[in-house]
């Protein structure tokens, strides 16, 4: 494992200085956005991101939930990757504890109400009740199944999710370390609403063509410039941070108007 980028800082990197690298800078607020991808922009393999990772893609997914608040996550993603919320191991407990961070993360789930039904494993098996951030829209039958099954029910917009709205209701609850882990709907819309603070990119490498889509999607919007923090290489995979630039954010708009997020 080799940090690559600044030049300056090129130097071969031991866990420890990985686990600083990806920690969470001290802000009122920072939400960061994982995503794996292949060589040739593919977000998924089958319908799953899981082919695409490997040991090291794995190693910062993992330090970006350790060391997070929260982790959001979108609706669709949640139930075709079988999401069942934040179960920390002996390794992940020392690591929030050294950090003090609480022992579980909760994890927060963005929908419209139309794909995550009651008996979602990540509402059902999570270890910490899940917030499920929704919108006035979301039928009151869904939304009292949710909060029957052990959710606690956030409402952020009127006919669709309000993003800065939702984002804005987590930090009131003292979760001001995002983790968000997908899906393209989600992060496109969080994007164009202007909260993501940080893309951490894997660039995994593998060709694998086909139809699959981008990382981000959704309705065209002015594009969010970034700046390169940190590249680091391991047995062919890249990994990217990138920053955003706050003169180049949009600003506050409403997202997301629907649950197709895998």
């Amino acid at each position: 494992m080799h940090q690559i980028w600044p030049t300056e800082d090129a130097r071969p990197l031991e866990d420890d200085d990985l686990e600083r690298l990806y920690t969470y800078p001290l802000r009122p607020r920072w939400l960061a956005v994982n995503f794996v991808a292949s060589a040739d922009g593919a977000v998924e393999v089958g319908g799953l991101a899981r082919p695409l990772s490997t040991p090291l893609d794995r190693k910062v997914l993992r330090l970006g939930s350790d060391l997070a608040d929260v982790l959001l996550i979108g609706a669709t993603t949640a139930m075709v990757e079988g999401f069942r919320g934040v179960h920390p191991d002996r390794h992940t407990l020392a690591r929030r504890r050294r950090h003090d961070l609480a022992d579980t993360a909760p994890t927060a789930v963005v929908t419209t109400g139309r794909t995550l039904p009651p008996d979602a494993p990540v509402i059902t098996r999570a270890r910490v009740p899940t917030i499920v951030l929704t919108c006035a829209s979301a039928p009151a039958p869904t939304r009292r199944a949710w909060q029957e099954a052990g959710a606690e029910v956030v409402v952020a917009g009127e006919d669709a999710v309000d993003l800065a709205a939702a984002v804005a209701a987590l930090t009131r609850r003292g979760l001001r370390r995002i983790d968000c882990e997908g899906g393209p709907h989600l992060f496109g819309a969080l994007a164009a609403a202007g909260q993501v603070d940080e893309l951490r990119l894997t660039v995994s490498p593998l060709l694998t063509a086909g139809p699959a889509g981008r990382i981000a999607t959704g309705p065209p919007g002015r594009p969010t410039d970034l700046r390169l923090a940190s590249a680091i290489a391991e047995e062919d995979t890249l990994l990217l941070r990138y920053l955003t630039r706050p003169a180049g954010r949009p600003g506050r708009q409403r997202a997301v108007d629907d649950d197709g997020d895998a």
